[in-house]
Parts: structure tokens; C-alpha cells; sequence
């Protein structure tokens, strides 16, 4: 129960004071988290939506959760299956990091990958190796898999929105 009025609690933060480039979706369960990522501009995600969910177990928050891209990414740090290796969800778990900063990591992940913990070696191996090629890669799967931002915008939530706001109160109430 106090992990339930923990998440409603980090949600309802999240939804007054949105992260950078994330919009939480609204969702009727508490064990899974879904928002859209903006790929951010000057990296080869720019112009992407990108669909993530955070599955949170019972043992959350003395466990981090567990992060996945469900949109395909051509990323080092993503698998195949969409898995996100980032040590933030794994050894530097700490309790009072909360899911503001999971976001925000994920987030990051999009400006900073990082090649020596890479779930998708050729992606790991092509950014270490060939910038250009992993970029036009990238770029390309993005182009392909991630909802242009101009698209994702008129179909889904968008903060400020006034029928995004009523969603997330009327959320908040079934909370």
C-alpha cells in the first residue's frame, strides 16, 4: 500500500511538472509506467516518438524497475526485444531515485549512448567504430519505427492540451 501512494505520488509530480522531452501517458495500473520520448534534437532520434514502459514489480522501489523501448531503436543500449540496459535500472538502483529520474535517464540515453554496456553489440560496435554509419542507421529506424513528432502530437497527449489535462485529473481521481 505505501508503494501504491509512493508511485501515485511520483506520477502526480511528473504530470504537474513534466520531464523534458517525456509525456506520461495515462494508465489503470500502477505496475507499468508509459510515456512518450522525444528523440532530441541534434541526435539521430530528433524528430522520433518513442513509446516506453517502466514495469514496476512488487518489490518497487527497493527494486528498480524494468525499462523497455516499445517502439524499435537502432541504440547500443536497447535490444532487440527493447530491453534498456542502463545502470541506472541496474547496480546504482537506489530507492530515493524515484521515476523522474529513470525518465530522465532514458532521455539522456538518446544524447549519450553508452557503447561498453551495449545490449545491441552492432550498434555498440558501429558508434564506437563509424559515428556516420551508426547515425544514418539510427536516423533511418527512427524514420521507420518512431511516429514523426508532428504525427505522435495530433494522436496522442501533449502537456498543456486541455484534454490531456482532464485525462490526468480524471487519472489522479481513480488513484
Amino acid at each position: 500500500m505505501a508503494a501504491a501512494r509512493a508511485i501515485m505520488r511520483q506520477v502526480q509530480e511528473i504530470i504537474t511538472n513534466p520531464v523534458e522531452g517525456v509525456n506520461l501517458k495515462p494508465t489503470e495500473d500502477l505496475a507499468e509506467i508509459e510515456a512518450d520520448v522525444r528523440g532530441p534534437e541534434g541526435t539521430p532520434f530528433a524528430g522520433g516518438n518513442f513509446q516506453v514502459s517502466l514495469i514496476l514489480g512488487e518489490d518497487y522501489p527497493a527494486a528498480p524497475p524494468k525499462g523497455y523501448f516499445r517502439t524499435k531503436i537502432f541504440h547500443p543500449n536497447v535490444s532487440e526485444k527493447g530491453e534498456i540496459c542502463v545502470n541506472t535500472l541496474k547496480k546504482d538502483w537506489s530507492p530515493e531515485l524515484g521515476l523522474r529520474h529513470v525518465l530522465t535517464v532514458i532521455r539522456c540515453l538518446l544524447i549519450e549512448p553508452n557503447p561498453e554496456s551495449a545490449l545491441n553489440e552492432e550498434a555498440g560496435r558501429l558508434l564506437l567504430e563509424d559515428y556516420d554509419a551508426f547515425a544514418k542507421r539510427a536516423k533511418m529506424m527512427t524514420g521507420v519505427h518512431a511516429a514523426p513528432l508532428r504525427q505522435a502530437e495530433s494522436t496522442n497527449t501533449v502537456p498543456g492540451d486541455k484534454k490531456a489535462v482532464d485525462k490526468r485529473r480524471a487519472m489522479l481521481k481513480r488513484l
